[in-house]
């Protein structure tokens, strides 16, 4: 499987902004989606995959399963990057009855104050429920387990991360007037900064796209006045993407020639997460356009063992703000801090430990960094480092 089709530097390690280059960019997304390419997919429109029901009869065939997978695979890493699945939910009544579960829980989150913050649009300009998989499941269960039963769901997961993946979702509401997300790419590497991401090698720009699935459901029908997803078929197979979003000329190029599609209610989009995208402005009147956002991680991501790291980092302060004090290197502690604190803002629970300030929350290790940077003293970095591990409990 062949997930980017850009040229990269045999000498080269790593990825810069010099690899960025628009003329390049251009080359990859304006190509064509052919239908031939794909038997089992019903269409092409703006060279979008369109898939409909056929798609579960033939992956009910003998043998069929993994013949329709691995054209869905093929869809997500070397074609246009995204398909949609009409009719995903032929029983809709389930789809209007999560959506009262959701319009509750959004209620009560207004009634408490709470202003959801999002990653590439303005807080509270919005409605969005974080974790919403678990709130959905512990409200509902039997509601959730009729909307989960989903075979279109599972089908797509298997042929993109295979087994044992891990589900999470998100709910979001763009609401009349609602203005559009910037484009970028998904996570894990579209949720850093520039600096950020530019500091991981060019391999592990080229493996995140296969660790996570990103799909939506459409809770109600979406004409695009409502402002449905802006995707841009093609872009997830340039390497340097992921800095090529943060650019200004990269972006205008988008909003140039994105697409978007309008969807009925049950209807469900897949893409790869390193396609450029971004939620689209409602310009309608009177439509809360309300969409289940499924973010699905592979199950490999993870340690081996489970360690208490907050129990480290309160151990080893201590010894750490002594180390700072006596002189020792920033490097030399930073190295410890990196072997013994954890490192990555996600899972998070992002109700209560938003990402307001960037697109990630702090880290743990940042929070350690920092106290020993400004010399807390030992009853602050405990409490701190208490109230940052609460954060991350559901």
């Amino acid at each position: 499987m062949t997930v980017n089709s850009t040229p990269r530097p045999a000498h080269r390690g790593w990825l810069t902004g010099a690899d960025c280059r628009i003329e390049d960019f251009r080359a990859v997304v304006e190509q064509p989606t052919s239908l031939d390419d794909y038997p089992n997919a019903d269409a092409v429109e703006r060279n979008v995959l369109s898939y409909g029901p056929r798609l579960l009869e033939r992956a009910a065939r003998p043998d069929g399963r993994h013949g329709v997978q691995a054209e869905l695979a093929r869809a997500l890493a070397d074609g246009p990057g995204i398909v949609v699945i009409k009719g995903a939910f032929r029983d809709t009544s389930v789809v209007d009855r999560a959506t009262a579960a959701f319009d509750a829980m959004i209620t009560e989150q207004r009634a408490a104050g709470v202003a959801a913050g999002d990653h590439f649009a303005t807080p509270g300009a919005n409605d969005r429920v974080w974790g919403a998989l678990e709130k959905f499941a512990i409200r509902e269960p039997r509601l959730f387990a009729d909307y989960y039963a989903n075979e279109i769901i599972a089908l797509i997961c298997e042929a993109w991360l295979g087994p044992n993946y891990q589900l999470t979702s998100q709910v979001n509401v763009v609401n009349p007037g609602g203005s559009a997300q910037l484009p970028h790419r998904d996570y894990h590497l579209g949720f850093m900064s520039l600096p950020q991401s530019s500091a991981y090698p060019a391999h592990v720009h080229r493996l995140s796209p296969v660790m996570t699935l990103q799909g939506a459901v459409a809770h109600c029908d979406m004409p695009v006045e409502t402002g449905p997803t802006m995707y841009l078929p093609h872009s997830q197979k340039y390497e340097a993407g992921y800095l090529a979003f943060h650019q200004p000329e990269f972006a205008a190029y988008f909003g140039g020639h994105y697409v978007q599609l309008p969807l009925d209610k049950g209807d469900a989009v897949f893409f790869n997460p390193a396609l450029f995208h971004g939620a689209g402005t409602n310009r309608s009147a009177d439509v809360r356009r309300m969409a289940n956002l499924l973010q699905v991680s592979s199950a490999f991501g993870r340690a081996m063992e489970s360690v208490d790291r907050t129990a480290i980092c309160e151990a080893l302060f201590p010894v750490l703000a002594r180390l700072k004090a006596a002189g020792q290197a920033d490097r030399e502690l930073r190295n410890i801090i990196a072997s013994s604190a954890e490192g990555y803002a996600f899972p998070a629970n992002l109700d209560r430990d938003q990402p307001t300030g960037g697109l990630a929350p702090q880290t743990q290790a940042e929070l350690v960094w920092r106290a020993v940077r400004e010399a807390w003293d030992t009853d602050t970095f405990r409490t701190e480092l208490h109230s940052q591990a609460a954060r991350h409990r559901t």
